[in-house]
This record gives C-alpha cells, structure tokens and sequence, in this order.
C-alpha cells in the first residue's frame, strides 16, 4: 500500500499546542484541509470557525473542519497533540501511564480507518509515545516521527544569539537525546556565522562575560518549568516547531530537523526513539543523521538513552 499524497492533515487534540499549530498552518499555508478532533467538541467547532475566520487574510485557501477519525482515511498526515498535559513541577517523564493508555486508543482508532500517511507525535513525554505510536500503529518507523529536540534545540539557538549578539538563524548547534531533563547541547559540532561555537563562546568569556556555555543550556532546558507556571503551559514554540516539520514533509525538503526518531545502531544505540538530527522528506525520516560526539556527550547521551529506556521498560512497551 502506497504512502497517502496530498496535503490534508487530520489534528488531534485542540488543547494550547494543538491550536497554536493549527494558526501556524492556517498562517504558513501549509495544508488544503486541516481537520480537528478533540474530546470538546463545542470548544473545537469554536476553533474550527475561529481559524476559518482568518483564512481571508492569511494569503492562502485552506479549509478548516471538524474532524472525526474517519477523516484519517484520506489523510496525509495525523498530528497526535492529545494527552495529558504537564503540570506545574512535574517532569514530561511522569505522564508516562496516562497518555501510553491515550495513545493505544487513539491510535488504533487512526489505523482503524486506513490510515497510511505520516504520524507527528507532539505529546510529552515525546520519545516514549512516538515509540508507542510506532508499536501500536505497525507502520515503518520512516512514518512515524516525534518532534524531539526542536523546541529545545529553537531555545538553544536563540539563546545562543541573544549571548553572542548574533541572529538566531546564524547559529547553529543542536540539542539531542529526551526532550526532558537528560538532554544535552552538542557544542562540538556547533558553529555561529561559520566560526566553531565552542571557539565564540571561550572568546566571549575572555571578554569577561559573566555567563557561559553552562548557564546558557540550563536556561534552555529549564525553560518549559518557568513557562509552564507563569503561563500554564508553552505552545507558540512547539507549535512553530510542528508546522516547520510540517513543511519539510509537504515540501520534500530533504532538510536536516532535530526530531525524536528511531535509531538502528547510529550512537551504538538501537530500537528506541529519541531527538536526534535526521533528514526529513515527503516519505518522513529519510534516515538519520549521527553526529560525530565527544566523549563527554556520548556519555551524556549513553545516560539519556539508559533513562528512557528505562521508562519504556516500566511502561511495558519493549515487549
């Protein structure tokens, strides 16, 4: 059975993440059809019309419904935002029971109807459930992705650029491993207007900056707890993130994203999903992209993997 075409998407979960994508597609253009399921239906049917409001000046036709599973039949793309949502000082680890049970439901529900397109797995804790949703579906792990580290990897970068007075698009470094509390920046492939971001940064201290490499990735990695009790949770950053996955499948880019995808031996590490750099097209993970670590993030990324295997253990997924 071939891969589905074209561009409708079918989005679950309506909750804070699942709408500010939705207005980034509507924004972007990204899609002809965008179909939304959601428990609430009352407040989606207020989504739905809201989005389809703004259609006029976004540039672009695109029709906005609420959906039904049924809609997946025909969909290219599924995007899974539901689930429970993190609470103020709880880790992304601790929502592992609830939404493992979520997910066997709503999966098989999508499979149900035929579906043979491209899942994007949003809901934390995000490498755990895109291997759930890898297991559950059947489908080959190139159609089933987790937005991973490109939140995190978005917050380094910006970051970065705010400390070394640089355009956040002139720096470049990724963050890998969980998208949690074990990830890790890789500094020793980072660079910032084509200078080594190691050499940037040692010679920024040197000017007597207070601040350092450290600091600056436990900002990015502890950014999600400071957001999510000022605010309640975080959105426009996923949801950003989402549509830019979005549009390097739609737009068989062929571009390289830091998303949870499924290793076969890269970083000695094998069946289990994590963020990682890979090479995303129409057809979904074109394959990844293993990055050459030093010994300090190798280990690092050793113990990320170790953590998270461990929760699928507990969860009973690797069985």
């Amino acid at each position: 059975m071939s891969l589905t075409t074209g561009s409708k998407i079918v989005l679950i979960g309506a909750g804070d993440v699942g709408v500010a994508y939705a207005y980034a597609l509507v924004n972007q253009g990204l899609c002809d059809h965008l179909a939304i399921i959601d428990v609430n239906e009352q407040k989606t049917w207020g989504h739905v019309q809201d989005l389809n409001h703004a259609v006029p000046w976004a540039g672009h036709s695109i029709r906005v419904s609420v959906g039904t599973y049924e809609d997946c039949a025909d969909a290219a793309l599924v995007v899974n935002c539901a689930g429970a949502a993190q609470k103020s000082g709880e880790s992304r680890l601790d929502l592992v029971d609830r939404n493992v049970e979520i997910f066997e439901d709503i999966v098989g529900k999508v499979m149900d109807a035929g579906f043979n397109g491209i899942f994007l797995v949003a809901t934390n804790p995000v490498d755990i459930l895109s291997y759930a949703t890898w297991k559950f579906s059947g489908l080959p792990s190139s159609q089933v992705i987790g937005s991973g580290t490109i939140l995190d990897t978005a917050r380094y970068r910006y970051a970065l650029g705010r400390y070394l007075d640089l355009a956040p698009t002139s720096v470049h470094a990724y963050v890998i491993g969980e998208h949690g509390d074990t990830e890790l920046p890789v500094l020793s492939a980072g660079s910032a207007g084509g200078v080594s971001l190691q050499k940037m940064l040692r010679e920024k201290v040197e000017e007597s900056s207070p601040s350092g490499a450290d600091e600056i990735f436990e900002q990015t990695r502890d950014a999600a707890y400071e957001i999510i009790q000022a605010k309640g949770s975080t959105s426009f950053g996923i949801g950003m993130g989402l549509a830019r996955i979005t549009r390097a499948i739609f737009h068989n880019q062929d571009v390289v994203l830091p998303v949870s995808a499924l290793l076969d031996g890269e970083y000695g590490q094998e069946d289990i999903y994590i963020g990682t750099p890979a090479v995303i097209d129409r057809r979904g993970v074109r394959h990844v992209v293993e990055l050459e670590l030093d010994e300090d993030e190798s280990e690092k990324f050793a113990h990320s993997a170790d953590v998270l295997r461990d929760v699928m253990r507990k969860a009973d997924l690797t069985r």
